[in-house]
């Protein structure tokens, strides 16, 4: 499935997390914008994802620390979950139920957590695909 925006302001981001091992292995996370020419209005310092690895049909939490040169008065995420490339959960959320909007300029947390579902497949190779539109 592709989403498109026209807003002006938007963050895609595509978090690889590649698990060596589904035995209490921590997975290895790694993050890339899906535009790297892009000047984009949110900038990400880090990602934590708890537990690590996840676990099927368990909540997992994913913390995204960011930093923005404006304030953010809403927005959108769109979330999308694949297990070697095929889609396995996708959903939206509204922007001000995982902060306290407005954010103001400067550092920020997103905290967002979800139950990936049962049928989700164990390790190796999930990738999550999260969609910034404000």
């Amino acid at each position: 499935m592709e989403f498109q925006f026209l807003p002006k302001f938007y963050l895609l981001l595509s978090l690889s997390i590649l698990f060596i091992s589904s035995l209490h292995v921590q997975a290895k996370v790694n993050f890339k914008y899906c535009d790297k020419k892009a000047n984009y209005a949110v900038t990400v310092s880090g990602i934590e994802i708890s537990p690590n690895p996840v676990v099927s049909g368990n909540p997992a939490t994913f913390k995204v620390s960011a930093t923005s040169g404006q304030a953010i008065y809403g927005g959108k995420l769109i979330i999308g979950v694949s297990y070697v490339g095929v889609p396995v959960h996708t959903e939206t959320i509204d922007l001000c139920d995982e902060v306290s909007c407005p954010v103001t300029s400067g550092n920020f947390l997103i905290s967002h957590t979800q139950s990936l579902p049962a049928i989700t497949p164990p390790p190796p190779a999930l990738t999550l695909k999260c969609i910034m539109a404000l």
